[in-house]
């Protein structure tokens, strides 16, 4: 690697005062997101850094203190930590190593590290990487089941109601407030605040007014009766999804839907044969995810939309309600099978 000495000058006129053959992994990291972070959306900024998080975590269990002298190797340590101790999906391993290589690209363009280690990089080829995974119909009515029985009216369980009803994606309920939520007309309102903290995705042609289900109401109306916690936020908001801390933070959300997902606990029975008594996954709060069948929330966004596409509503409607376009939709949330398809002609087209 070439090396630039101490008093050496840039092209931009700046005097480099150290040599470029050793940043700490940590620096390195906080300096990519800060000059990604007025090009990207919160939730896009939200998801690298996270990742990024974990890439921190594993160099510092494997004691790489120099983003330098980061190879190959330390890519294949780095995806067999995630798919194997962690347990996470083929779909969540791809998006990890999609930040992970852009990170070491930008490390790359910086004379950090070597531009083979990003040219050589092999991300792994989920089956069907786009859809792989989602909440079908069957299993989202089991939890509603459980949850009407054992978790009524809890914050989890107002969550999952507008989750699945809406299809809405998580940032978009964190940044609900208590305000947004109109009874009587029996829908929410989605505003873009990014200065308060709330900002949409897809900013402000994200605002709508969604409408719910008469279910999804009682469910929401019992939790702020018995359960919601009346608190405001840094900005003088009352969040509808809240802690004593104040408006609830993605993180904590996303280990709700993950704890809420893993089968033994709405079913009280493993399907991938492990004891419930000795499974991590079962027994700890923080390492739910490691449950092969416990989902992140996007996948209930993904069968939420399947569901209403095979309940035969237009494309068009649903690409308002959940904030997507009809090409994205189709690429990436369109998880029917042919079956699924030609049963639904054939029941709008009424043949016998």
């Amino acid at each position: 690697m070439e090396v630039c000495e101490p008093g050496f000058v840039n092209r931009f006129g700046i005097t480099m005062s150290e040599k470029r053959t050793q940043m700490k992994p940590e620096r390195a990291v906080n300096r990519y997101l800060s000059d990604k972070k007025a090009e990207w959306a919160d939730s896009t900024y939200y998801n690298n850094s996270s990742a990024l998080n974990r890439f921190l975590d594993f160099c510092q269990d494997g004691n790489l203190d120099n983003i330098c002298e980061i190879d190959g190797f330390h890519i294949s340590d780095f995806k067999k930590i995630r798919r194997e101790v962690d347990g996470i999906n083929e779909m969540t391993l791809y998006n990890d190593l999609c930040s992970v290589r852009s990170f070491l690209k930008w490390c790359s363009s910086m004379g950090l590290v070597e531009s083979w280690v990003v040219e050589d990089m092999v991300l792994n080829d989920p089956d069907e990487k786009v859809r792989s995974d989602k909440i079908d119909p069957e299993e989202a009515e089991m939890i509603r089941n459980y949850l009407k029985k054992y978790e009524h009216g809890t914050l989890r369980h107002a969550l999952f109601a507008l989750l699945w009803d809406t299809g809405i994606r998580l940032g978009t309920a964190r940044a609900i407030d208590v305000d947004d939520y109109y009874p009587d007309e029996k829908y929410i309102e989605v505003r873009h605040r990014p200065e308060e903290d709330t900002s949409l995705k897809n900013k402000e042609p994200a605002e709508r007014e969604v409408n719910l289900h008469t279910w999804a109401c009682e469910i929401i109306d019992d939790y702020l009766l018995m359960n919601h916690t009346d608190v405001e936020d840094d900005y003088g908001r009352t969040p509808l999804f809240s802690s004593k801390q104040g408006r609830m933070v993605r993180s904590n959300l996303r280990m709700h839907i993950r704890r809420l997902t893993r089968p033994c606990h709405y079913t009280g029975e493993c399907p991938h044969g492990r004891e419930i008594e000795e499974c991590e996954a079962a027994q700890e709060y923080t390492k739910a995810a490691q449950c092969p069948g416990s989902v992140s929330p996007h996948p209930i966004r993904r069968g939420a939309i399947t569901h209403w596409l095979n309940e035969g509503h237009r494309k068009e409607l649903i690409s308002e309600r959940m904030n997507v376009g009809i090409d994205t939709l189709d690429e990436h949330y369109d998880a029917r099978t042919e079956s699924e398809k030609r049963n639904l002609r054939r029941d709008l087209f009424d043949i016998e």
